[in-house]
């Protein structure tokens, strides 16, 4: 089923994800990669190139220099809800009260810090785990932002929070029609636990749906009617064939098609072999499954299996170009390929029954 595969030259990314920048005469794409560095510490790094007709890549020269961006904390707190998500973490309540009692129902994340060294100062430095957990709570609501002249493929993201303390793990971006800038806020709610998050590029029936991975297993799907809380999932998959047995989780958001919801899924098997699948959810109702492949659509061949983690392709997203699902995927923590498929032919196969 698999119409092209190839390696590109660099070696930078576990998990590669793949989306259209601007509307050109030809498509001109941007890829965002997690690149790995001393220790497993990851960052995001980012390439730009042209995809023609035939799904064949040309990307721009990279750039010598490295930019990082100005880190901006100005988001502003409603101390209802804020008390509520450290409720959420275990935090004592004694504890909360006295920091946030002070601080007006609006507040800056520099009067918390002034609220928190108070409390600190006048109780002897003690429940000092409790304070760094209340103020991480914090600190992880932020915006970068990058300056206009520089190159994309200059630009990188670097861990800045204690959250991302080990590295920026398999990001996945969904494109929204917005600002160059990126906003990071924390996930609360009982389906916001484990890794493997993906998010629909668009509200169904007046919600946000989400994929997730809560038991670090199977899949499920939960809707909001907030990004950043997530209540009740549901379970969607469980692993069902041999290459998935291990655990399964999805590879990106959605992509949508006149017959579904087209999902790119990962399987690990036997020696923690990890596969790429699919599935199609329906387009109204994505909590239904249509159908799933039984076998891989893509596993690591010989030339892709040995790396820093190895016997791994994985992704973190896909897109749709002339009739085809082109896949970026990282080869076992070392490099990155490429492969497309016939759309028509793939959505055939999972809605016949997936053999």
């Amino acid at each position: 089923m698999i119409q092209q595969r190839f390696r590109w030259k660099e070696s930078l990314s576990s998990a590669p994800i793949l989306q259209w920048n601007i509307p050109l005469s030809q498509p001109h794409s941007s890829i965002r990669f997690r690149a790995i560095g001393e220790g497993h510490i990851s960052s995001i790094v980012f390439r730009q190139g042209i995809i023609d007709s035939d799904c064949n890549f040309i990307f721009d020269t990279e750039s010598y220099f490295v930019r990082d961006a100005e880190i901006i904390r100005h988001h502003p707190y409603e101390k209802k809800k804020f008390v509520e998500r450290l409720q959420s973490r275990s935090i004592p309540e004694k504890i909360i009260h006295e920091v946030t009692d002070s601080l007006a129902e609006t507040f800056s994340y520099r009067q918390l810090e002034e609220s928190v060294e108070k409390y600190s100062t006048e109780h002897n430095k003690e429940n000092q785990n409790f304070l760094m957990r209340l103020l991480w709570s914090a600190n992880v609501y932020h915006e970068i932002n990058f300056s206009y002249d520089t190159n994309i493929s200059e630009r990188v993201i670097f861990p800045v929070t204690s959250a991302e303390s080990n590295g920026i793990e398999d990001a996945r971006f969904v494109r929204f029609i917005d600002d160059y800038h990126f906003t990071f806020r924390p996930l609360f709610g009982e389906g916001a636990r484990n890794k493997n998050l993906a998010l629909f590029p668009r509200k169904i029936n007046g919600k946000y749906v989400m994929l997730s991975r809560i038991d670090g297993i199977r899949n499920y799907i939960m809707t909001s009617d907030e990004l950043n809380i997530w209540q009740d999932p549901l379970l969607l998959q469980e692993p069902e064939y041999p290459w998935e047995f291990v655990q399964i989780g999805n590879c990106g958001s959605p992509l949508e098609t006149e017959h579904g919801w087209l999902v790119i899924t990962h399987g690990v098997g036997p020696v923690r072999r990890y596969s790429l699948g699919a599935t199609l959810l329906d387009l109204h109702d994505p909590t239904i499954v249509i159908g799933r492949l039984k076998e891989p659509l893509l596993i690591p061949n010989e030339e892709e299996r040995e790396g820093y983690v190895p016997n791994v392709i994985y992704t973190c997203g896909s897109m749709l170009h002339n009739g085809n699902l082109v896949l970026p995927y990282g080869e076992s923590d070392y490099g990155t390929g490429f492969a497309t498929v016939n759309l028509n032919d793939l959505l055939e196969k999972i809605r016949n029954g997936g053999s």
